[in-house]
């Protein structure tokens, strides 16, 4: 009797045994089913992959990039100011405005007059500059060819050029210090207190432009 309930005993061990060979529990993490191919894309209702945002992240502005190579947006510069920061702006909003270094100048004194340059300056002297005056942003110096004014002027192109662009509109006056040469003062056909300035050389060859607010559009040494 004894033996015959071991017998039995033993061939049901080596049944569960098989069993449990035959149904091996599935590790939580590497034996994980993995999704048919395609499910995923298939299903509108399928949340994103894990390594992917939710929703839509923008690229980065136009104005940005820019501004990261020391090159304002196409048309940011205007008679009332820099694309968001008018004329009258505040450092700060001038700095929001660019989205890249300005450099970390200060005035002098309490509400003198200094610049803020898109950093790092080239060798060859400063390709733009915002000046702020009484704590208030006041005008923008131009030097680069490459940076157009509103309204297309820009330096290295001869007074026609500038006449043909503002037809009507240019004031013409006598440069300070280079004989021959000329300011050509363009006030804002809006009826805006903007004004953009032009200066030549003897030979008429604009050497670089200034737009902002009287009086600060008119000093001839800048800040000094």
């Amino acid at each position: 009797m004894k033996m015959r309930i071991s017998l039995f005993a033993a061939a049901l061990l080596a049944f569960a045994l098989t069993a449990c060979q035959g149904e091996k529990a599935p590790d939580p993490v590497g034996d994980a089913p993995a999704a048919p191919a395609g499910d995923a894309m298939d299903d509108p209702a399928a949340p994103p992959p894990l390594d992917q945002p939710e929703e839509d992240v923008p690229p980065a502005t136009a104005a940005d990039a820019v501004a990261a190579m020391g090159m304002p947006a196409e048309g940011a510069i205007t008679f009332e100011g820099f694309g968001p920061a008018a004329f009258g702006a505040d450092q700060e909003q001038v700095r929001m405005a660019w989205g890249a270094d300005l450099g970390e100048a200060t005035p002098s004194e309490p509400g003198g007059c200094y610049y803020l340059m898109p950093q790092p300056q080239p060798s060859d002297g400063y390709r733009l500059a915002f000046m702020i005056e009484g704590d208030r942003f006041s005008r923008i110096d131009v030097r680069a060819d490459d940076i157009a004014a509103p309204g297309g002027g820009r330096a290295g192109m001869n007074a026609d050029e500038i006449e043909a662009l503002y037809p009507g509109r240019v004031e013409t006056r006598p440069h300070k210090y280079i004989e021959g040469g000329k300011y050509l003062r363009i006030a804002d056909e809006a009826g805006g207190e903007g004004v953009l300035l032009f200066a030549t050389d003897a030979d008429g060859r604009v050497t670089e432009w200034r737009i902002g607010v009287p009086p600060q559009v008119d000093y001839v040494e800048g800040c000094s």
